[in-house]
């Protein structure tokens, strides 16, 4: 590995593209702005002089409260260059939660983004006696309302350390000190402490080296194809592990980062003036990008939808053909391949002038939608709805499904921009081992075999902050990580993930099921934003839905249905109905499911889900929450 450490990597860009961007940021006016290599390493420079200044030195943990934007990186990349570890989280985050990681995270020092979050903390504060100081990244805030409550703890705005730092680094002594710290450090030093969402229960704090994280960022462009001068739109929390391994992907190479917001309007206008190569989302902003496709055309005349369907209908066709003329195809079962090309090739032929018609009509449209010069996104952070796949894929737009967890820092598979096999989340990452174990006798088993995956290698995390005990049940005695998710390989080592260990339900007649294809497959209806398959010892399954309340009202209106409000709506018989028969559309024989798998009863939540209450950061299910949160529907759900 040519970098050992992070701040080392950011010095290679320094020497190698000084006057490329590493990121563009919006200012006051919302116009984007950039800041090169050179720039961003003489802000990091004094900002680190700044932070030591404060009384940071190497070691410590430091609380970095933010959601993405240009200071975050800053600040991440300055605690690096002095030896300190960031605990990162997002501005999202529960009080209650947040005094935890604090104060487990043993974190002296608290960088937060604004005076919202230091009320925040400030409300649990006898649960933070360690914090000795805090900065605030917007100066704005009035630091005399606080007093009784920030008793003895210094409190500093970013600008004012900055400047403090860029006095400092006038003097070229003060640099060579900086320098000479990021010389001190070592690829095992921990970089960061992240603790996971608690989807399983109490958060966890997961200790992530520079070498853990560098080996996903010097070895990306081999996979990923990116490359110095490609701009990455940054949408997702940057405290959680996905995001923050993007950050260092894209810079790695010499790559710039456009921070953005997943909030569609915001999303689409910064998609439309920065025209990224690249964009790593989690599945929901990929539904959210094709819904919004879908429901632009419904507004359109018969013949325009008409138009749309069958260029969309051709182009899956097409692809499919084309999956199989170029050995796409995943083989779960082993396939003749030669038969394959064979059987494919006239047809991919004769369809190629009309794919090549949709393009130009219809799919030209999408692609500038999203900048025209998208490379590849990049899908992770949970399991992307094959509706969802080959729709992009149909439209010609390249989108590279991955996997992985906190806990491998996180990227453990990801399909290849030379070669993106479907229906597969690719082969194992560089560097990294993954094996399919039967969960019963913990033995390899071979393709087409589904079992429980295992990982090793230079990704795997140091270990759970202060829980010895907790690390020794997830990583074996060999370095072996259990990630608790099951799956099976291709004959080609092309991973297929099929759900979780601790989530599979197990009916009363003692079938095993997987709820997260369920799931996947309910939310493809234009009806339904969530559902939440459950089960567990009964003699059925069933499912809270969160209906799409802007096609659930259309639905109403076109039927001339009378309602009062919107919870008396989703109480009617009609509605009731018309959920229950888009979860048998969607689940079903036809569709590949299982008798024992079909959803008999469905009740409908009258909120939507909410990161930090019902979804974790990632868009993941609280499972453990929801069941506890909906207790009495679910009761009912299952009441004789």
């Amino acid at each position: 590995m040519n970098n050992t450490t992070i701040p080392r990597m950011i010095q290679t860009n320094v020497r190698n593209n000084p006057d490329l961007v590493a990121q563009y940021s919006k200012d006051a006016e919302g116009v984007f702005k950039p800041t090169t290599f050179a720039q961003m390493y003489r802000e990091v420079l004094a900002y680190a002089a700044g932070l030591r200044e404060a009384g940071i030195k190497r070691g410590d943990h430091v609380g970095l409260i933010s959601d993405n934007r240009k200071e975050w990186l800053i600040t991440s990349l300055a605690l690096h260059c002095l030896g300190a570890a960031d605990v990162p989280r997002g501005c999202d985050t529960m009080a209650g939660e947040l005094a935890y990681i604090l104060s487990f995270g043993d974190c002296k020092s608290v960088v937060l983004e604004n005076e919202a979050q230091l009320a925040k903390i400030l409300t649990q504060a006898d649960k933070l006696k360690l914090v000795e100081r805090i900065i605030i990244i917007d100066n704005n805030f009035n630091k005399d309302q606080y007093k009784s409550g920030l008793s003895g703890i210094n409190v500093y705005g970013y600008a004012e350390l900055m400047e403090k730092g860029k006095t400092l680094i006038v003097d070229e002594n003060v640099i060579k000190s900086i320098e000479a710290e990021i010389e001190q450090g070592k690829p095992d030093d921990v970089a960061t402490v992240i603790f996971t969402s608690g989807t399983t229960g109490e958060p966890k704090g997961v200790m992530l080296s520079h070498k853990n994280i560098l080996n996903q960022s010097e070895n990306a462009p081999k996979v990923l194809g990116n490359k110095a001068g490609d701009i990455w739109l940054a949408v997702l929390p940057v405290w959680h592990s996905f995001e923050r391994a993007v950050q260092y992907i894209a810079l790695q190479p010499g790559g710039a980062l456009a921070y953005s917001k997943p909030i569609g309007k915001i999303m689409l206008a910064d998609l439309q003036a920065i025209k990224p190569q690249n964009i790593a989302a989690v599945p929901r902003i990929w539904e959210a990008l094709r819904a919004g496709v879908y429901r632009n055309v419904s507004t359109g005349s018969a013949v325009k939808r008409g138009i749309f369907k069958f260029f969309v209908a051709v182009a899956a066709a097409h692809q499919k053909m084309k999956n199989l003329l170029f050995g796409l195809t995943p083989q779960f079962t082993r396939r003749f391949v030669p038969f394959d090309m064979l059987v494919s090739f006239i047809p991919f032929l004769l369809l190629c002038p009309l794919r090549g018609l949709g393009n130009v009509l219809v799919f030209k449209k999408i692609k500038a939608m999203l900048g025209g010069r998208l490379k590849a996104g990049i899908s992770g952070g949970a399991a992307l709805p094959d509706a969802v796949d080959k729709f992009f894929a149909s439209a010609g737009i390249v989108v590279l499904e991955g996997y992985g967890l906190t806990e491998a820092s996180p990227v453990l598979a990801v399909r290849c921009l030379k070669h993106p096999v479907p229906n597969t989340i690719g082969p194992q990452f560089i560097n990294m081992q993954v094996e399919i174990r039967d969960p019963d006798t913990g033995k390899k088993l071979p393709p087409g075999k589904k079992g429980v995956l295992y990982a090793k290698g230079v990704q795997v995390m140091l270990g759970y902050y202060k829980k010895p005990d907790e690390t020794a049940k997830i990583i074996d005695s060999e370095g072996w990580l259990n990630t608790g998710d099951i799956g099976l390989k291709t004959f080609k080592g092309e991973i297929k993930l099929t759900g979780r260990a601790k989530d599979t339900i197990v009916l009363l007649g003692g079938e095993n099921v997987e709820p997260v294809p369920i799931e996947n497959k309910i939310r493809e209806s234009d009806y339904i934003d969530h559902a939440v398959v459950l089960g567990q010892d009964q003699k059925f399954l069933a499912a809270l839905v969160v209906p799409n309340m802007e096609k659930v009202e259309a639905f109403v209106k076109e039927n001339a249905i009378p309602y009062i409000d919107t919870e008396g709506m989703l109480q009617l018989p009609e509605v009731k109905d018309l959920i229950q028969t888009e979860i048998t559309n969607q689940v079903n024989q036809k569709t590949g499911f299982r008798g024992f798998e079909m959803i008999f009863r469905s009740f409908i939540l009258p909120k939507p889900f909410e990161v930090g209450v019902e979804l974790s950061g990632k868009q993941d299910y609280k499972r453990h929450f929801i069941t506890d949160m909906y207790k009495k529907e679910i009761a009912s759900l299952f009441a004789d």
